[in-house]
């Protein structure tokens, strides 16, 4: 005998209202959508903010981390997939915010989750993940079969989409599908000006430790510039804690402005966008500073600034790599490290003159993750050593780097 209930119609989740479907079931209602360039529909539960922005799908295959991705400045003008399911359920907290301006957006467009978000399980939790996403203007999807996603991207590479959240559940699909299909993409695109700072800054703060917080470096040895294309916080924590005073400049800034605060060293950072855009006005101040003979150091943009400013150029990735399990091999030394990696150009070996050599590269693909000038100070490496995934591996970069500053001050 069958049950009534069985056949009774289900509450909808909360937050989520109903929409009757053709056998008399009531099914939770879409109030969110990832719309393709190519017209794919995916339907799913908003979370965040209210909002509707265009942007390149990438997928992030990290199992923690979250928070410091969606503020990474790196992943400005991208929707990023999460590949692990249990994404929010540690919470957020304003001590891994990685943009350096704490009220500044990030330039993430949007966050595609499997599950929905549960209630933040750890201590250091100030704020749920839905509320964050809303605070800082993210646009979110849940609901979604971010395995089939993944698989698309890695077949046919990272698609221009729009991510859209309403709770009324209401989509102008047509305009959807068309804003989606003009977004130019992020080939030839500048998205640095949208994360830099705005003006010269000191930085003395230095790595977090268990039941101590932040410290600050109060004796330092040595002074460095940052040109700052998107910087991460954590990368100028590295830089005090290896002993340098720290002056971080914008992306505009002429090498003459640079060299007149007489640093050691240049530190170039990450940042976001086709690095050949980014290059008309970065390249020629790079090849002045390296012609001078500053110890200079590059991350994730900065290598790829590196890359164009010695003759070299940079090539857009099919599906990018972006992830906290990247096995690259240092060639200086044999050793392999496991890397944290965000980025969707690549630096072409096969351009690159005679006076570079390839330190690093990457064992998932062979690219190139790492180079060196045979006559001049300069170094650089794709990925992130301050994102600390192996948890440790790629620190000694930092060292190296002021390693190198002494030796250029000592000559």
């Amino acid at each position: 005998m069958t049950n009534e209930q069985d056949h009774a119609p289900t509450a909808p989740a909360e937050g989520r209202d109903a929409r009757p479907s053709a056998e008399g079931w009531s099914e939770p209602k879409p109030t969110a959508v990832l719309v393709l360039a190519d017209g794919t529909v995916l339907e799913g539960f908003g979370i965040g903010a209210q909002a509707c922005l265009a942007g390149e799908v990438c997928f992030n295959t990290a199992i923690t981390g979250y928070e410091e991705i969606l503020t990474d400045p790196s992943y400005a003008g991208q929707i990023i997939t999460f590949t692990f399911p249990h994404i929010g359920n540690v919470g957020t907290n304003e001590e891994d915010i990685e943009t350096v301006s704490m009220a500044a957006a990030s330039g993430v467009r949007g966050v595609v989750l499997r599950t929905a978000i549960t209630e933040p399980s750890n201590y250091r939790a100030t704020r749920h993940l839905n509320e964050w996403l809303t605070a800082r203007g993210i646009p979110g999807i849940t609901g979604i079969d971010t395995r089939a996603l993944t698989a698309l991207i890695r077949e046919a590479g990272m698609p221009n989409a729009v991510i859209a959240h309403a709770a009324d559940g209401v989509f102008d699909m047509a305009a959807l599908k068309a804003q989606a299909q003009a977004w130019p993409g992020l080939i030839g695109m500048d998205l640095v000006p949208g994360v830099t700072s705005a003006q010269r800054f000191g930085w003395d703060e230095t790595t977090w430790e268990w039941e101590k917080g932040y410290g600050h470096q109060a004796a330092p040895r040595h002074h460095v510039v940052a040109v700052d294309y998107g910087v991460k916080r954590n990368i100028l924590r590295l830089l005090a804690r290896a002993g340098c005073k720290v002056t971080v400049v914008p992306a505009t800034a002429s090498a003459d402005d640079i060299l007149a605060l007489e640093p050691d060293g240049v530190f170039l950072s990450n940042g976001p966008g086709d690095p050949a855009a980014t290059g008309e006005y970065a390249v020629p101040v790079i090849r002045k500073i390296i012609e001078t003979g500053v110890p200079t150091f590059g991350i994730c943009l900065g290598h790829q600034m590196i890359g164009l400013a010695v003759g070299g150029r940079t090539v857009k990735m099919h599906q990018g790599h972006h992830g906290a399990n990247h096995p690259v091999k240092d060639l200086t030394t044999g050793k392999v490290e496991i890397t944290s990696m965000n980025h969707g150009f690549a630096v072409d070996r096969e351009t690159l003159p005679k006076n570079v050599v390839e330190t690093h590269v990457s064992l998932f693909d062979g690219s190139n993750a790492g180079i060196a000038l045979a006559d001049r100070p300069v170094f650089s490496v794709q990925y992130h050593p301050e994102a600390s995934p192996g948890p440790q591996d790629s620190h000694y970069l930092f060292d190296r780097f002021v390693e190198m500053i002494g030796k250029h001050k000592a000559a």
